[in-house]
């Protein structure tokens, strides 16, 4: 049977194979860890989905693939041998972007400005030059960011992901061995001195940068301030903290406070709770806030479900529970799934 990376939400698109826990050969049963895999969302150890021996690993560690493509085979228990033909076009298939995936690459059509004009190449561009045709090659749009931003040749390099892909770890060791020239615009690294020390940037982390990048650039950004008197709510917390304390074994922040007033006002105006869906508004059935917790790794963003259903004091046991687990690495893929609004918690 082929094993496939699995969806693990609809904002996650693709992710990084960190570690594999088992090797080719290797017996494993149901559930067992089999390997790490890092989104910009969570760490995760996936299980394997049956019992039987692992035959065969197609990703190598530190390749970004999409989710639902094949990772490995294995000769399962009670299952049919899955024909050779097979597990050749489904691990080819890796190359073309998943159906589902949140977005569209959109070829032979003018750059999109800021009111989304944008339209079909002009017939009259020069067509490609003649000539034997070279097999076309795909490149995920991390892999085409950092090359545009390198200034690198992506012909140039030999891919060692699925099917022959460049990957970014590829284009990364083409960098080391073999730098290309920068852009003028693009800064000068100052030289690191003998009193710092330059730490490699981890998955996560990297994730987490190059999805804020995308967000400023792709995404309208506007803001509004309204200031409210908040020294009932000060009096009130200072009154109950030291009894919450004694009562539920969590300190009362002014978090679930905010959160609860948050959930009401989603309640009240569903609009605010929705998501733009090309040419369509999804309304969100369920109010689930997520809000920001500092992980081992970077900022994850765990999940409250059902927000409005939950009282001040069972939001702060909630939250007390999702910020602990983040800070241990101990959250679970369902931890961070299905937000449909987001609290910003700055602090007291």
């Amino acid at each position: 049977m082929i094993i496939e990376l699995p969806h693990v939400g609809e904002s996650v698109t693709e992710g990084v194979i960190g570690k594999w826990l088992k090797s080719v050969g290797d017996r494993v049963e149901r559930y067992d860890p089999l390997v790490e895999v890092v989104t910009d969302k969570v760490n995760m150890e996936m299980p394997s989905p049956a019992t039987g021996t692992l035959t065969a690993i197609l990703v190598e560690e530190g390749a970004t693939i999409p989710m639902g493509a094949p990772i490995a085979e294995m000769d399962a228990e009670g299952a049919e041998p899955t024909p050779p033909t097979q597990t050749k076009s489904r691990v080819a298939a890796v190359a073309e972007p998943p159906s589902d995936r949140i977005g569209t690459l959109l070829k032979d059509v003018a750059p999109v400005g800021p009111t989304g004009s944008g339209g079909p190449i002009s017939a009259d561009k020069p067509a490609e030059p003649s000539g034997p045709r070279r097999a076309r090659r795909r490149y995920s749009p991390a892999v085409l960011r950092l090359a545009e931003e390198r200034n690198v040749d992506l012909d140039r390099i030999q891919g060692t992901g699925i099917n022959g892909r460049v990957t970014l770890k590829d284009v990364r060791n083409f960098l080391e061995t073999k730098p290309e020239p920068t852009p003028l615009t693009e800064p000068v690294t100052a030289p690191i001195s003998t009193d710092d020390e330059r730490v490699s940037l981890s998955p996560v982390r990297r994730m987490i940068a190059e999805n804020m990048v995308r967000s400023a650039s792709q995404i309208p950004q506007a803001w509004t301030l309204v200031e409210v008197d908040v020294t009932g709510l000060v009096a009130r917390r200072r009154a109950v903290r030291d009894d919450f304390y004694q009562r539920e074994g969590v300190n009362i922040t002014y978090l679930p406070f905010i959160m609860k007033a948050v959930a009401e006002s989603l309640k009240e105006n569903p609009l605010l709770n929705s998501s733009w869906d090309d040419d369509a508004i999804i309304y969100k059935r369920r109010i689930n806030i997520g809000i920001a917790a500092a992980g081992r790794d970077g900022l994850v963003v765990p999940v409250v479900h059902d927000a409005d259903t939950l009282s001040v004091a069972g939001l702060a046991r909630k939250i007390a529970d999702l910020t602990d687990r983040a800070r241990r690495g101990a959250l679970t893929l369902d931890d961070v799934q299905g937000g449909t609004f987001t609290l910003n918690n700055t602090g007291a």
